[in-house]
């Protein structure tokens, strides 16, 4: 009955009445998982029960912390007298710390079973107990299996207790420590090995270096480094591959680069964790080349190389535009035995698309799906994309349709491509339902998918509903891009709202968004088609100030006038160049020539030609003026 009674009281007591200095201290709490391997035998050790018959972890209450007393105060004769008695618990832990392969599983599936804790106080009783205090290694791996999350806290307690230092605890604790992050603790243990006169080994080293190294403490990890070449212990590959992920972390892919030829000089070979962490690093920075070569030399030494490797020097190729490269690592890849999978197939199948080819993307696109790997939104996206941009949009919608019935995601970049195709394929109506439909969908409507709509209703002449979707992206928050004011100034112009035009011009400029080559040829078409050169002009100079030189934009207001049959106004405006300095008149004089035979004034172009117009001079008296432009159109 007095048993029962204290089994009952120990499962059910209030944790208030353990000795509990670290109680409240949430990060010390143990996880324990619910699913471990079996323990081993032993007779005085419960045994757990068959798999079959356990119950669900959905039914189980949650774990409960244990302390190494247990309070029977409430089950003495004298109710003003209280006693603490050890925990049943304690010699059951203590059977369990056998010094076996399996004691740290055997522990985690022992607390599983039991649904307990140990607390930081039941892990120090445990550890001052005389059994353990005699084995110093066996107690070491208890504490650093009690939990990581609270080793600190443990520490200074484990410290007190005068344990003997041998190599591998500390080997263990700075392992511990190195991977916490606890850069302090691990260089206390550092010089207590000193102190101790305990002399560190390689694996001493290489721990120390890979916590230096996760820490990011680079300078003390070059001199552990560079003490370990000039001392009695060398480093091995395990020690210039912590070196090297430091430096690719830290961003100096030159300086890992340069342990990789460092570590052939001293004869050491490189393994496969090595090119992997070097072709991560070489990846990220866009050196797609060095990406290749280190491939190419782990290729030649027989490595066996892993399918993420193949994923990103094929991934690299294609985003690099070498489509070819990237296609024969993935035939090397197919020889070995090495299946694809669905983000090279889709590096592939996007840089065929952006190469024009579209009809070996939609082979590989079938191939993938036969490799049994089913496309995803992005792989569709990348089809789907080059159908649009080749006009097949018939096609395309078709793959979207399969998309839906599927049940792949649709993405904002499907929506975009579909928009901007049907858009620029006159198909307006159908890119507006997409693109309510968008918003139906929660996808995010960005500039890109806001400009394609905005083109399209611009070009068919709708420029009113193209304005207004270009108060909603302000509304809406989405940014107005110098593309969006140049699509929306060129469709003005081409309505002959001049006016309109312009303030959507000055709009742009008050609000800091610099003018392109591009926005200045529509503005400076659209005024010189519109009689106003001199304004083009004017224009022209205010961007200088700003930085903004377009390039060709004279040649391009000269073009526009002569296609428009307005030649007399091309040569004053060729003339008016040539006068200010601005170009060389040679080079004027070659535009024009060409301007007039495109436009189809072929006779203009051949007087031009054979004339001293632009290049020579005319005498009147001592005075030499150059010949102008608006000559031509004499006689």
């Amino acid at each position: 009955m007095r048993k029962t009674l204290l089994l009952r009281k120990l499962r059910t007591h209030s944790s208030s009445t353990f000795l509990a200095p670290l109680k409240n201290n949430a990060k010390f709490h143990h996880f324990i998982p619910l699913s471990s391997p079996k323990i081993s035998n032993n007779p005085h050790i419960p045994q757990p029960q068959d798999p079959k018959v356990a119950f669900s972890t959905a039914s189980l209450p949650p774990p409960e912390w244990i302390e190494p007393f247990t309070d029977i105060s409430g089950v003495v004769s004298s109710p003003n007298q209280r006693q603490l008695e050890p925990s049943i618990w304690v010699p059951r832990i203590l059977d369990l710390l056998d010094d076996s392969p399996s004691m740290e599983a055997n522990l985690t599936h022992y607390c599983s079973k039991f649904l307990i804790k140990l607390t930081p106080n039941f892990v120090a009783y445990v550890l001052n107990a005389a059994q353990i205090k005699s084995k110093p290694d066996t107690a070491f791996r208890f504490f650093m299996w009690a939990d990581v999350g609270r080793i600190k806290g443990v520490f200074d307690q484990f410290k007190k207790m005068g344990f003997v230092m041998t190599v591998n605890c500390s080997n263990s604790l700075i392992k511990s420590f190195g991977n916490l992050g606890m850069v302090e603790e691990l260089l206390w243990v550092w010089r207590q090995m000193k102190d101790c006169g305990i002399e560190p080994t390689l694996y001493t080293y290489n721990f120390l270096m890979n916590g230096l190294v996760n820490s990011m403490f680079m300078d003390s990890a070059e001199q552990v480094f560079e003490a370990m070449e000039n001392g009695k212990t060398r480093p091995d590959i395990v020690t210039y591959n912590t070196l090297i992920k430091g430096y690719t972390k830290a961003g100096k892919t030159a300086k890992a680069m340069g342990k990789l030829k460092d570590m052939e000089t001293r004869k050491i070979e490189p393994d496969k964790i090595t090119y992997m962490t070097l072709i991560q690093a070489c990846y990220g920075e866009n050196d797609f080349d060095v990406c290749l070569s280190l491939y190419h030399e782990m290729a030649e030494k027989g490595f066996e190389i892993p399918p993420h490797a193949y994923s990103l020097v094929i991934g690299g190729l294609c985003k690099d535009g070498k489509y070819a490269e990237g296609y024969a690592v993935y035939e090397e890849m197919s020889r070995r035995g090495c299946k694809a999978n669905v983000a090279i197939y889709t590096a592939l199948i996007d840089s065929r698309v952006k190469s024009g080819n579209v009809e070996v993307a939609i082979y590989l696109f079938e191939r993938m799906k036969s490799e049994g790997l089913p496309p995803d939104e992005v792989t569709y996206g990348a089809i789907i994309n080059g159908l649009c941009k080749n006009g097949r949009l018939d096609e395309a919608m078709e793959y979207f349709k399969v998309c839906r019935d599927n049940g792949v995601g649709v993405n904002s970049m499907i929506y975009c491509s579909l928009i901007d195709g049907l858009g620029k394929g006159g198909r307006v109506e159908e890119a507006e339902q997409l693109f309510e439909e968008m918003a139906k969908k929660g996808c995010t409507r960005d500039s890109y998918c806001y400009n394609a709509v905005i083109d399209a209703l611009a070009k068919c002449g709708r420029s009113n509903e193209a304005l207004a979707l270009f108060e909603q992206m302000d509304s809406e928050g989405c940014d107005q891009t110098v593309y969006t004011y140049t699509i929306l100034i060129d469709g003005l112009f081409k309505q002959h709202k001049n006016e309109e035009a312009l303030k959507l011009w000055n709009m742009m400029i008050d609000k800091g968004i610099a003018p392109t080559s591009a926005s200045f040829r529509v503005l400076s078409i659209g005024l010189c088609l519109s009689g106003k050169v001199a304004r083009a002009c004017k224009i022209l100079d205010e961007l200088a100030p700003m930085g903004v030189i377009p390039e060709n934009a004279f040649e391009d207001m000269i073009n526009a006038l002569c296609k428009a049959g307005r030649i007399e106004q091309a040569c004053k405006l060729a003339d008016g160049i040539i006068d200010r300095g601005r170009e060389i008149p040679g080079r004027v004089r070659t535009v024009m020539i060409n301007s007039l035979r495109k436009a189809g004034n072929a006779d203009l172009a051949m007087k031009l030609l054979h004339s001293k117009i632009g290049i020579g001079y005319d005498r009147m008296g001592s005075v030499k003026r150059r010949v102008k432009f608006r000559t031509l159109l004499e006689n």
